[in-house]
């Protein structure tokens, strides 16, 4: 004999109709509660997993260049490039300076 007999559902039902049927109105109102919140908590975590799951589109910019140009030219750009790159984030830093220099007068 196993220690826990196999679940039938009708069975299940039996039981559970039974269990309602020797109930007062007080533990019923508990029940359909108690069963209403845990819907609704497992259908929250069902419709939250479907929510932001996938990334967003994203376009990648592709620039061509020609075959034949010179090395002086490649270093050129690189240097034009890197400049342009140092100077937004100075630009951002400059800013966040300026939040800090409010948040430090603020007393923050």
């Amino acid at each position: 004999m196993p220690v826990i007999p196999p679940f039938r559902p009708r069975a299940a039902w039996g039981d559970i109709k039974r269990f309602i049927a020797h109930r007062d109105r007080d533990h019923l109102i508990g029940l359909t509660l108690s069963v209403l919140v845990v819907s609704i908590i497992l259908v929250l975590f069902f419709v939250d997993s479907k929510v932001n799951t996938s990334p967003g589109r994203s376009v990648t910019y592709v620039e061509l260049y020609d075959s034949d140009r010179s090395d002086a030219e490649i270093v050129a750009r690189q240097e034009a490039d890197q400049e342009a790159i140092e100077a937004r984030a100075r630009a951002r830093q400059q800013e966040f300076q300026k939040i800090d220099d409010a948040l430090e007068r603020a007393g923050l």
